[in-house]
């Protein structure tokens, strides 16, 4: 009966490359949703691995710095300096936004703030370079990722500030797949934290209209809130790297029973990042791959039906002459796995030459590309089912009649 089946496919191999194409363009896009799903995953793992921390400490109560806002006074390193157990240490700051190229253009990126200057290979610096060098200068220098588009050389706009793009890097993305721009911290604090010039003026003119910061015999005072107004003391988180053999559980907790601050392991940020930032994105995804697996299970049973009703006194035929239900029901499904063998190769090879031209990495692994053949060959088997007990009540005597 296999020699069977493959003459029926031949006799109608047109129906089947056609729709094996069709089908296999719903498999390609389903595996690249999947390696979407990957990319987002593995996007997250290397914001953790290029930050180079053993522990993330941040805002107390937040989720930052990553999936909330958070707010550390940039003097706290001190304090944490001073503890057992801490080997390096770096302030950090964190914001997404569309920095500004050149002819007008931009493109979104996540810009993070660095210590220049002697702290290369600490923690939140760019791991390697591809191109040009690390910055040096306190103010006007970036490295950027290659994903950004931006060269050596280029002259980017950030809030209302210059910088020139000095080294390339790559892999160093946020967790939404953004670009990292890499810029002195004093310049991130800056663009993050302080008001335009309007902003100022207007808070400085308020605060001069209350009574309360013009009391007498307070000389100053005034002054000092307009100073602090003008001035910027915060990062997002001090990523901090522990000495070889350190406990890294007793380290947190002490610094949240000395500090007031939240203190984050890996394994705890790496949760935040996959429950809390991308668990809408996969469930959407989620409902994605089951809507085309419903299509491709109707393609399958549609064309694997009509060709069973194309050929109703071929199968009487096999019927009158003592062939056994179980034959004709395995010839049925052998041309639904065929279908299905055929549409997941155009699938793979689809999904490869597709992967790199979208915007978001996308992460095809061999495990789900297994599994999503394992996938199609079940729906496939699945779909013949109506096609299968189509045949079986096929009469024998439709063979002979007219």
């Amino acid at each position: 009966m296999i020699s069977l089946a493959g003459r029926d496919i031949l006799h109608s191999w047109g129906k089947f490359v056609f729709t094996g194409i069709g089908l296999g363009l719903l498999i390609g896009v389903t595996l690249v949703m999947a390696g979407v799903y990957r990319g987002m995953v593995d996007d997250g793992q290397a914001l953790l691995d290029n930050s180079g921390a053993d522990l993330w400490v941040v805002q107390q109560g937040t989720l930052g710095p990553y999936a909330e806002a958070s707010n550390v006074a940039d003097d706290s390193w001190r304090a944490l300096r001073a503890m057992a157990g801490v080997a390096e240490l770096a302030n950090v700051t964190y914001f997404t936004m569309q920095v500004r190229k050149d002819e007008g253009r931009d493109v979104r990126a996540m810009v993070v703030g660095i210590s220049p200057g002697p702290a290369w290979g600490a923690p939140g610096w760019p791991r390697h370079l591809v191109a040009g060098r690390h910055l040096t200068r306190g103010h006007y220098e970036a490295v950027a990722d290659v994903a950004s588009g931006l060269a050596l050389g280029e002259v980017i706009t950030i809030r209302r500030n210059p910088y020139t793009v000095v080294g390339l890097t790559r892999r160093m993305v946020s967790s939404s797949g953004d670009p990292m721009v890499f810029i002195p911290l004093k310049d991130a604090q800056q663009a993050q934290f302080l008001k335009d010039n309007d902003a100022l003026w207007q808070q400085r003119a308020r605060t001069g209209a209350n009574p309360a910061f013009n009391r007498p015999g307070v000389p100053g005072l005034l002054d000092a809130v307009n100073a602090s107004q003008a001035s910027s003391s915060s990062v997002n988180a001090v990523l901090l790297r522990a000495a070889p053999g350190a406990d890294l559980q007793a380290l947190a907790q002490e610094i949240t029973r000395s500090q007031r601050l939240t203190v984050y392991s890996r394994a705890q940020m790496q949760e935040i990042l996959v429950s809390k930032l991308i668990a809408t994105s996969a469930r959407q995804i989620g409902m994605f791959l089951a809507i085309l697996a419903l299509v491709s299970a109707a393609i399958v049973a549609f064309i694997i039906y009509t060709l069973t009703m194309d050929k109703i006194r071929e199968i009487a035929v096999l019927k009158l002459i003592g062939t056994k239900n179980r034959t004709i029901a395995a010839m049925i499904l052998q041309q639904a796995l065929t279908l299905g063998v055929i549409g997941f190769a155009v699938g793979k090879v689809s999904a490869t030459f597709a992967a790199p031209l979208f915007p978001k990495y996308v992460l095809l692994l061999p495990q789900d590309a297994l599994t999503g053949f394992a996938a199609v060959l079940g729906i496939c088997a699945l779909a013949s089912v109506v096609a299968i007990r189509v045949a079986l009540r096929i009469d024998p005597a439709e063979a002979i009649g007219g």
